[in-house]
């Protein structure tokens, strides 16, 4: 063994361990699910490196190379400043600035805008937040095209699922805002993450950060008219599924 393998801390006593053990010799923490694959290489051992980690590493070190812009959630963040400082000017109502009505008609280009129309400036600044910490994750990981696809995807079928709710139960209101693109932008980057850090010593990333935010975006219909909370919910679902197939598919 080489004698740079004592290389990882434990968390619980601080101890210096080696990162080939699954539990720490100074205080049976756990360390880790299971000991890595060992392989000869020349007369030393060294871990087997899976092709999930291998390929993580590649991808951090290509994209650290140059400075990284997340245009696609830039676009739809300032897009939607731009159509509500509009709105606001005019004074004219949300429904003419892409809101989804319901009873819906034949204006089917709402449930493509009604993601991007906001009543209120702190609506669109708590999905903005939650835009700006997941959705450019996860451009960084997917590429712009893919994200930009991937959050009108989330929102649009989002508004689908909230107005054909709506219309069953007989309801009349306005729909509007990108909760749904919000919810499907955290459940993606969720989704990914934990395939990238699931043999991983600890996560990369704050669980309970994660756990609030979830909580901050799904609670929005309890303060803004106009979120829905399904809308939500099928936006999260959607970007959940995408962020599975792009895990099984960047594995493979």
């Amino acid at each position: 063994m080489s004698e740079t393998e004592l290389s990882v801390i434990c968390k619980n006593c601080g101890s210096e361990v080696s990162p080939y053990v699954t539990e720490c010799p100074y205080c049976g923490a756990r360390m880790r699910k299971r000991a890595p694959k060992l392989e000869r290489r020349g007369d030393a051992l060294e871990p087997r490196q899976s092709r999930r980690r291998g390929a993580l590493r590649r991808r951090r070190a290509e994209t650290s190379s140059g400075p990284f812009r997340p245009y696609a959630t830039l676009t739809v963040i300032l897009g939607s400043a731009v159509l509500l400082l509009l709105q606001k000017a005019t004074g004219s109502a949300i429904e003419s600035f892409g809101g989804l009505v319901v009873p819906f008609e034949d204006q089917w280009w709402r449930y493509l805008s009604a993601p991007f129309a906001y009543l209120d400036v702190g609506y669109l600044f708590v999905v903005a937040i939650g835009l700006a910490l997941f959705a450019s994750g996860l451009e960084r990981r997917l590429g712009t095209p893919a994200t930009a696809l991937l959050l009108v995807a989330c929102g649009s079928l989002g508004m689908l699922a909230a107005a054909g709710i709506a219309n069953a139960q007989g309801d009349f209101e306005v729909i509007a805002g990108g909760n749904g693109m919000a919810l499907g932008a955290l459940a993606a980057w969720f989704a990914i993450q934990r395939a990238e850090t699931r043999e991983a010593i600890d996560a990369d990333y704050d669980a309970v950060g994660v756990l609030v935010a979830a909580a901050v975006l799904l609670a929005l219909p309890l303060f803004e008219s106009t979120a829905d909370p399904f809308a939500g919910l099928a936006g999260a679902a959607v970007g959940g599924l995408a962020g599975l197939a792009a895990s099984a598919l960047r594995h493979e």
